[in-house]
């Protein structure tokens, strides 16, 4: 994993305690051009570097309050009826018990011997009332618990970091409701064929409101290429703004893309992607190369059709 990819230039870091590094970025390289123009990753070094940083470390894997405050919106009643449900299992076993007393006292006492099948038929209605109740209460929980944990994981993606120009660090949060993120995870030469791949759809990825964020995770640096020359212009401006995201705090986002695996029972090898909403949830995800075609055929042209990123502020252009 990237991680361990980098760990040489990690020890080196006076920060190192602290377990935070930023990945500066992919080397870019343009044809037909004997001029500098506007990169939007910084070359170091020739072909890539580590700065080190003083970020702290990766946020807990509790769940914050804001995950339960987002449950609780999305799912008004869940607490009502478990309520509810905690009520009926109650009183179900305590029906159930003071049957017991009474089936064991029938039992017994011959006098009482009349009385077993109707203490029996109660005692059973009892206990299936409780399983039911109990089952619906397991089922309940275990929804609210997965809810919390999708919730989670959001907020922890919302809080990584992403460089946009040479300068600007944004949040993943930041990008709500302007952009639609697809990430792509995997060997550097997994991305080059991606960014490959996604030439013949990117004047309608951007008008969708597309944005790549490249996530190198063998340590490799992807190096794009773009075409400079005069009658490419327009298209070179749009792929440039569509792969314009780079990645910081490659630890962060080796965990969270770590963790998503996981739980798809995904190998930690396999290359991926994951598309956004432009609300920060994911919409898809998969192994392998994204299907761009179908992202220009699924996604609603975008009202916002540019930002920029000026010393404090998204400014959003379109």
């Amino acid at each position: 994993m990237a991680v361990f990819t980098h760990l040489s230039c990690i020890i080196a870091c006076p920060s190192f305690q602290r377990k935070g590094f930023m990945l500066s970025g992919q080397t870019l390289i343009h044809r037909n051009s004997t001029t500098s123009v506007h990169r939007m990753y910084r070359i170091l070094h020739k072909r890539t570097s580590i700065i080190c940083s003083a970020a702290n470390d990766p946020s807990s894997s509790e769940i914050s309050s804001t995950a339960k405050i987002r449950s609780e919106v999305l799912s008004p009643f869940r607490t009502v009826r478990m309520f509810f449900y905690l009520a009926f299992i109650a009183s179900s076993s305590l029906g159930g018990l003071i049957a017991t007393t009474q089936l064991i006292a029938a039992l017994t006492n011959p006098s009482k011997a009349a009385e077993i099948p109707e203490i029996v038929k109660g005692l059973g209605i009892d206990v299936g009332a409780m399983s039911i109740f109990a089952f619906l209460y397991s089922r309940e929980n275990s929804a609210k618990n997965a809810q919390l944990a999708r919730l989670s994981r959001e907020e922890n993606l919302s809080n990584l970091k992403l460089r946009v120009g040479q300068k600007k660090v944004i949040s993943v949060s930041s990008l709500r409701g302007i952009a639609r993120l697809v990430i792509l995870a995997g060997p550097a030469s997994f991305i080059m064929e991606s960014f490959r791949l996604s030439e013949p759809f990117t004047e309608s990825l951007v008008d969708r409101g597309v944005l790549v964020v490249p996530f190198a995770m063998d340590g490799d640096v992807p190096r794009f290429e773009f075409d400079e020359s005069k009658e490419m212009e327009e298209l070179t401006a749009k792929r440039k703004r569509l792969w314009q995201l780079v990645p910081v705090y490659a630890s962060e986002w080796s965990k969270w893309l770590d963790e998503q695996k996981k739980l798809a029972k995904v190998s930690p090898e396999s290359p991926v992607y994951m598309s956004l909403r432009m609300d920060g949830r994911v919409r898809g995800s998969g192994i392998g190369y994204p299907p761009w075609n179908a992202f220009v055929a699924q996604l609603p042209p975008s009202l916002i059709l540019f930002f920029e990123v000026n010393s404090s502020t998204l400014k959003i252009l379109g």
